[in-house]
């Protein structure tokens, strides 16, 4: 499938109908609609087996042409409140394709390691080899949303960091790594409906975090963060998306579609073998049964 090609139930490819640039400000952003997409919660979860197919085909290809030397691979960053839904991409979409072709990490609180380098120190440990889909949980943005919004080094410190993930992204995809970075934006209401299920349910207290109701209190706080994100490192090489994550089926359904719009990209081919076909075959005809 060519550029930004339609599929069914989408109007316009998710490509183009949730990058940062066409959706306008995330203040006003809409987490429940379904940008580009005509279809609903029956139609997107059909979809998304039938996409998550075509996306496990074209990361098996991935890998195989990372086995095969390709120092090639793709970054999915995900960025988001509490409760929108990060986890869940982990392991809807990324439980779609085989989990040797994955990497996944997850970007707490700094450890008293990690403060004692450069904020981007753990996010290089933690990139994606040739030939995997890597999948960061919060990321090296971390350190221009929290670090901003609750003050913990000085503006003058984290003012400059923009620039740093500017420079670190443009290298990153010069060495032939593909980034697609994703805002998970949820609503209030969902989030406190979230919130209640997790207290509700005794199989999800370990999900609830008491503390996210403090940062609630910043909402308006972190929207301003993320906007300035979307405004100082959104670029055509490592672009920003916003994801509505009020229908869990839609974001998963619209992160699939980016990973494959990625992975088309490629325009990868099977790797070559790199040994005689013809006498290997003659001696697999050639082995006892």
């Amino acid at each position: 499938m060519g550029k930004h090609a339609k599929t069914a139930g989408w109007t316009t490819p998710a490509v183009e109908s949730l990058r940062v640039t066409a959706t306008g400000p995330i203040a006003g952003f809409e987490p429940s609609s379904t940008p580009g997409f005509e279809g609903g919660k029956d139609s997107g979860a059909a979809l998304l087996t039938e996409r998550g197919a075509v996306l496990a085909d074209l990361q098996e290809l991935l890998y195989a042409n990372g086995r095969a030397g390709d120092r090639r691979s793709v970054l999915l960053v995900l960025q988001g409140m509490d409760t929108a839904g990060k986890g869940g991409i982990v392991r809807h979409v990324g439980g779609l394709v085989d989990p040797q072709g994955l990497t996944i990490q997850g970007f707490g609180k700094p450890t008293p390691v990690e403060l004692s380098h450069d904020f981007l120190w753990r996010v290089h440990r933690a990139l994606p080899p040739g030939g995997r889909i890597g999948i960061f949980d919060r990321s090296h943005y971390e350190d221009v949303l929290p670090v901003r919004v609750h003050d913990l080094v000085p503006k003058s410190e984290w003012e400059k960091r923009y620039e740093v993930i500017n420079q670190f992204e443009r290298d990153l995809v010069a060495s032939g790594t593909t980034i697609i970075k994703c805002a998970m934006v949820v609503s209030k209401s969902e989030q406190k409906a979230r919130l209640t299920e997790r207290l509700e349910r005794p199989d999800k207290y370990w999900k609830y975090d008491p503390g996210d109701i403090d940062e609630r209190g910043f909402w308006d706080d972190y929207l301003e963060a993320y906007q300035a994100i979307f405004d100082r490192c959104d670029s055509s090489h490592a672009p920003w998306f916003l994801i509505p994550a009020d229908r869990k089926w839609f974001a998963r359904l619209a992160i699939c579609e980016l990973l494959i719009n990625a992975l088309e990209r490629l325009d990868l081919e099977w790797p070559k073998a790199d040994f005689d076909v013809e006498a290997e075959k003659k001696r697999v005809a050639a082995l006892e049964d």
